[in-house]
């Protein structure tokens, strides 16, 4: 009987769950912003010799779904910090108007699949990069392809398709896995098993 209930996907949030995970989205947010604002036009220009490769860049925009996985470490965790960090994004102003939401809610999909698969219970970096491949999978092949770059040839599309995932899995995966680490090395996350883990290391 015990097995069993410590088998359980953990389901009930704390209210501090709500409210650092919303404060680290809603920073995340801005940041997108900022990137949105400052970087990823300039960035377009460098790529412009060969656009698939600026889908490099994609694991940018994943990093809060996986983040939200790794802190809160319950279902729904990557969903409610992709959908806040996008929210910021858009109320602040960006390129892609309410589409980013659309693009949110698939990122954020891919994170808690991966993450159910090991019933939230593996945090490593590893499971990470995962989630951040899978995010980028159905970011990518759902609407992306279509989306944004419907005119690519099939080359050009697994090209892009190739250049997202490495990005979901070292920019979004590693990304969020140190920006965790490292927010739980200060003693910031105390009250979460990731800060008190990063912490003991």
């Amino acid at each position: 009987m015990s097995n069993n209930v410590s088998n359980k996907i953990k389901v009930n949030w704390r209210g501090i769950d709500l409210v650092t995970a919303a404060i680290l989205a809603v920073a995340l947010g801005v940041a997108f912003w900022g990137f949105d604002t400052l970087v990823y036009p300039f960035l377009g220009l460098i790529t412009a010799g060969f656009p698939p490769v600026g889908e490099l860049v994609l694991g940018i925009w994943i990093i809060p779904a996986v983040a939200g996985a790794l802190l809160v470490r319950r279902p729904g965790a990557a969903i409610y910090m992709e959908l806040i960090a996008a929210n910021v994004e858009l109320l602040l102003g960006n390129t892609w108007g309410v589409t980013v939401l659309v693009s949110a809610l698939l990122q954020a999909i891919g994170v808690e699949i991966i993450f159910l698969i090991f019933r939230y219970r593996r945090f490593t970096f590893g499971v990470a990069a995962l989630g951040g491949m899978l995010s980028a999978i159905l970011e990518i092949c759902l609407y992306e392809w279509w989306s944004y770059v419907p005119d690519y040839t099939p080359l050009f599309k697994a090209i892009f398709l190739v250049c997202g995932v490495i990005s979901g899995a070292f920019v979004a995966g590693g990304g969020a896995f140190w920006l965790i680490r490292g927010l739980g090395k200060t003693g910031a996350l105390n009250a979460f098993a990731a800060g008190r883990e990063a912490s003991a290391k």
